[in-house]
């Protein structure tokens, strides 16, 4: 029996976050940072919602993120599983798939060199996975439809593809006990 073409798994894109407190010089490291590591220009986050206990107010710059498509983002995932030893806790995959993980320090990227302007920054990764073929249903204007379950990507499905594809080992890591 033949594979299904339009079942097989692929990238959608791949989403770069850092947040920051409020204070503008913070924010602009943060995009000369997300800048250096995908080479794309990135966006400031604002602030949506106010919340006092941490300065934030709607319309506050508070971060910068940019979100990477097709072969550029395959590329720079891969270095940025190399940031991670290539292992991802199962715990970070979501009940369609979609999987993010941490990066504590930029240094720790292949490639990219301590900037003594920027300073230490880690940054949240998040993947967002899809199908080939049935998506353009859900997102177009005339006749939207919504997708079947059996479309769906579940969170094994999800992660055996990862395993095979992207040469990622899904363990759970150890927690940090504090005292």
């Amino acid at each position: 029996m033949k594979e299904n073409v339009m079942r097989n798994i692929d990238i959608e894109k791949v989403t770069i976050n850092i947040s920051t407190s409020t204070d503008v010089k913070d924010v602009e490291r943060a995009l000369k940072l997300v800048e250096r590591i995908t080479g794309q220009k990135p966006t400031v986050v604002r602030g949506k919602k106010r919340v006092q206990q941490w300065g934030v107010r709607p319309g506050i710059p508070k971060g910068a993120m940019v979100t990477l498509r097709k072969e550029k983002a395959k590329e720079i995932l891969n270095k940025l599983l190399d940031a991670v030893d290539r292992t991802i806790d199962p715990r970070s995959f979501d009940e369609f798939g979609n999987f993010s993980f941490g990066i504590k320090e930029y240094l720790t990227i292949p490639g990219i060199k301590y900037d003594p302007e920027i300073g230490i920054l880690g940054m949240d990764v998040s993947v967002t996975l899809k199908r080939k073929g049935g998506w353009r249903n859900k997102y177009r204007k005339l006749r939207r439809t919504k997708i079947p379950l059996r479309h769906k990507i579940k969170k094994e499905e999800a992660m055996e593809w990862v395993k095979k594809a992207l040469n990622v080992k899904i363990e759970k890591k150890q927690e940090v006990e504090w005292i």
